[in-house]
């Protein structure tokens, strides 16, 4: 099973594979390096369809179930906490549970999140900690322009094997709100089985 974490992940791959163009072909990799050495991935995927629609899949849980994993509960809010998993059996408050605070939004046009705690086991989930997701929403021709950024990833190898891990796992993640916006909610049990 892939373990993705968008939102935070959102978002994240434990695999440690870099975004690769051919895998996803609707997204674009703009990732820079900060000012300060601090690396940023940024990744966007143009959706076809409103604004609206598209900020639906991050403000009500069934939006989450929808595109970024099959159990999800809490508060799309700012300042709520979303506890997700990649295991349909999940349960309130089980270890390998994920929970992401959103830290802010503007409804149709941005969502802050921040990790609160990664799954058991998470390789490097002090310095996941450090970073924060941003998903910025804007009208492009008749559709939206969904922009990923994972900013705060320093220097040294766990920031390396988080950057990687979350670069391929992103772009999951937006191919996978592209699809489920479009086309509808994704099959958890197909997907999870790939």
């Amino acid at each position: 099973m892939r373990l993705i974490a968008l939102a935070a992940l959102l978002a994240y791959a434990v695999t440690a594979r870099a975004a690769a163009p051919a895998e996803f072909p609707h997204v674009a990799d703009t990732s820079f390096v900060e000012a300060n050495g601090d690396r940023s991935i940024q990744l966007s995927i143009i959706i076809a369809a409103p604004p609206e629609k598209v900020f639906a899949a991050f403000a009500t849980i069934e939006g989450w179930k929808s595109w970024a994993v099959p159990f999800a509960l809490g508060e799309p809010r700012v300042g709520g906490v979303i506890e997700t998993s990649y295991d349909p059996a999940a349960k309130a408050g089980d270890p390998g549970n994920i929970q992401n605070q959103i830290a802010a939004w503007i409804p149709n046009r941005l969502v802050v999140l921040k990790n609160l705690k990664a799954p058991a086991g998470f390789e490097h989930a002090d310095l996941f900690a450090k970073t924060a997701t941003i998903i910025e929403l804007a009208p492009e021709g008749a559709g939206t322009k969904v922009t990923l950024s994972g900013v705060g990833f320093g220097a040294g190898p766990g920031f390396d094997a988080l950057y990687a891990g979350f670069s391929w796992g992103n772009a999951y993640g937006l191919e996978n709100l592209k699809r489920a916006v479009e086309d509808g909610p994704i099959d958890w049990a197909k997907a999870l089985k790939e």
